[in-house]
Parts: C-alpha cells; structure tokens; sequence
C-alpha cells in the first residue's frame, strides 16, 4: 500500500517517451500510458520524435492536440536515444521521471510496481528488471549474454548489484537530472545513468516488470556496436563520474 503522504510531497510524474519509427504501436501505447495508475500523482507526458521517417511525427501532433498531458518535441535531426531523453528532461516538471520506451515490449500498467518503492521506501531510483521475473516471453539468447556481460561488469566499477542495467524502466527523483545533464546519445545512456546514480550513492531498487521483447524484424533497433558502445562507456563513465563521490 502506497503512502499517502508522500504522495503528497511528489505531486507529479513526467513520463518521457523517446520514439523513432514506432507509428505501429504509438496508438496503442499511448492509450496505455493515459490509462496507466500513477498512484494518485499528476501526470504529464513527454514524447520525443527522433527524426522518424515514418508517420510518428504526425500521430505525436496529434495525439499531443488531443490530449492536454501530453507535450512532444519534433527533432529535425536523428541524434539517438540518450539525446532525445536528455530533450524530454529540459521539459519536465515532475518530481519524479519515468522513462517509457515508444514500442510495447514493457507494460504501463506496471507504474504502480515501479512507484511503490520511491514511494513508500522513500527510494530515489527504481530500475524495472526483466531478468527478475519468472515468467517472460522467450528473448534472443545472445541479447541476453551480452545484457548480463555488461551488467555484471558495470556492477564491479559502480559496487551496486544490478540485474539489468539496460532495461527502459527507470524510474527516478528528478534530483538525478538536476545534478547532471546526460551526455551519451545513443543507448550509451543506460550506460551513463547507471554510472550517475551510483556515483551519487543513491538509493536504488530492483522490480522485476514483464518483458515481450521484439525481433530485430518487428523495428528493434539495438545491436551489436551499441554494445561496443556499452562496453568502452562502462569504463569511461566510471572513470570520469568520480567526481560525484568528492
């Protein structure tokens, strides 16, 4: 059972959508994100359009015409993931951010999972973990490998037990984005955030949330130099970030 009385103090959430290419599920995913319990907070709702060179641009004008929560940003540029959330989170006025991927490979109806600790724990960040539950549609096993190489080693750097740092959930007090502005562009980000908030010895938290990941032909987008990427970032964010433990 949540708290009431922090939910007084966090008035509001800001759910920032990044999207490239993703008319196919943005209907749908939408109406998920309206719907979704947010635990009584207010809600605002942030979509990125990365330069899609589908229909996404006119879907986002349209729903964001449609609905006064939403606010969207049209990038006439492709720039990747971690820019187009860093764009979200100079438009939040949240206190506490969500990160919600544009497709439907993580479930909305899973806030209330990803809330409770922040408030009720009195947490500051929540990754939702899809390595954490038991029952999940079956995922590319290589994904999986290199999900859990890059994890354990982040967790050697950063000394915080992770089970999947590359999870879209994450769930945070908008403290985090006060204190740094994220400077990886591309799926590096999650990377960099983890490096962020350890660094900042935050609390963290685990949930585990339901994971229908896509094929590579259903528009996944990440591979195998994101990877690299993940890898040299893990090393370098560690190194750089220090700063926060003086």
């Amino acid at each position: 059972m949540y708290n009431n009385a922090m939910v007084n103090q966090l008035e509001k959430i800001s759910i920032v959508i990044p999207c490239f290419n993703e008319a196919k599920y943005l209907h749908e995913m939408i109406k998920k994100v309206l719907n979704a319990d947010v635990l009584g907070l207010e809600k605002e709702i942030i979509i990125i359009d990365d330069a899609s060179s589908d229909n996404s641009p006119d879907i986002i004008t349209e729903l964001s015409s449609s609905h006064k929560e939403i606010t969207h940003i049209l990038k006439k540029k492709n720039q990747g993931k971690g820019a187009a959330l860093q764009s979200g989170f100079e438009l939040c006025t949240g206190d506490i951010i969500i990160i919600q991927d544009s497709d439907l490979e993580l479930n909305p109806d899973e806030y209330p999972d990803l809330l409770e600790p922040i408030l009720n724990l009195g947490m500051d960040v929540v990754y939702g973990s899809r390595f954490l539950k038991l029952s999940h549609k079956a995922f590319n096993y290589k994904s999986y490998l290199a999900n859990k190489f890059l994890t354990n080693l982040s967790n050697v750097f950063t000394n915080v037990r992770l089970t999947d740092i590359e999870t879209c959930y994450k769930v945070f007090r908008r403290k985090v984005i006060d204190r740094h502005q994220f400077n990886s562009k591309r799926f590096g980000f999650e990377v960099e955030f983890t490096t962020v908030v350890s660094a900042m010895r935050l609390n963290i938290y685990e949930v585990p949330v339901t994971y229908f990941g896509r094929t590579y032909g259903e528009g996944k987008k990440i591979g195998f130099l994101d990877g690299v990427e993940a890898l040299f970032l893990i090393i370098w964010t560690n190194l750089f970030l220090k700063i926060y433990n003086k």
